[in-house]
């Protein structure tokens, strides 16, 4: 990305635009701390009046808030319009009625399904607070994420509108410097948050500065061999484009004509 400065003035557009064609005035936001609900979160605060931005807490249990909270402050949210619910009694009820466990000791499948229900639990309450608000959902997705295929359907990839999905995570972290959001939403590990821990690249096996090298120039069919990635890397982040495509296509409709 060459010029941060432009590509804000063109979300900006982009977010004021959709929410005047949908005659929607009211934006809730789940805000994590993360850097990516951050910089989504900034843009909408320069987008729409502040009084019109509900952003959402919703922690697992004892997870900490107090970042997501001081991005609000940043953004001067009113606090009136913060809600936090905590999540884990309504995943609790999931996570027991279908057997899956959420430990340490658990599988990595059982781990995958629990965080699976968690980031549709969210997505539940979200649009849930959205439609007693009368708002669009504003999501936090980047473009690695969702070449990566590192979303849970129906999940942390629903919402009404992605101001950053067309942006790479490198860029995500341009946009937050450009924009001045502080240092330490740009440096800290990005994580789903879905068990003590967890961070997206430590699950992966690779860092986002690697998979964006990648994923730049497997979009513009051009030749992975020029790259100063390791092989073995390089690989492993070509598969999971590869495995996680259905991801895009579904559900998979049945367009033609009966017999």
């Amino acid at each position: 990305m060459q010029d941060a400065q432009q590509e804000i003035k063109k979300i900006i557009s982009f977010i004021k635009k959709i929410y005047q064609e949908q005659h929607f005035d009211k934006a809730v936001i789940a805000v994590s701390g993360g850097l990516d609900s951050a910089v989504s979160l900034t843009l909408l605060a320069k987008a729409l009046p502040k009084e019109q931005i509900y952003p959402l807490f919703l922690p697992f249990a004892a997870q900490d808030m107090d970042d997501a909270r001081e991005i609000c402050e940043f953004n001067q949210i009113p606090q009136r319009n913060w809600n936090e619910i905590n999540i884990q009694p309504m995943v609790d009820v999931f996570l027991q009625e279908l057997i899956i466990q959420k430990n340490a000791d658990a599988k990595q499948q059982d781990l995958m399904r629990a965080g699976n229900v968690m980031a549709r639990t969210r997505m539940v309450v979200v649009f849930d607070q959205a439609k007693n608000l009368e708002a669009l959902v504003c999501g936090t997705e980047n473009k690695s994420e969702s070449m990566l295929g590192y979303f849970t359907r129906f999940g942390d990839g629903a919402s009404d509108v992605e101001p950053i999905r067309h942006l790479l995570k490198t860029e995500v972290r341009q946009l937050a410097e450009e924009m001045g959001i502080p240092e330490k939403y740009i440096a800290k590990p990005p994580s789903a948050g879905l068990w003590d821990g967890q961070t997206d690249e430590q699950e992966m096996g690779f860092k986002y500065s690697d998979a964006d090298q990648v994923l730049a120039v497997l979009e513009a069919e051009e030749d992975l061999a020029k790259l100063d990635v390791d092989k073995e890397v390089v690989e492993k982040i070509k598969a999971r484009v590869r495995q996680n495509a259905f991801k895009h296509e579904v559900p998979y409709c049945y367009c033609g004509k009966r017999d």
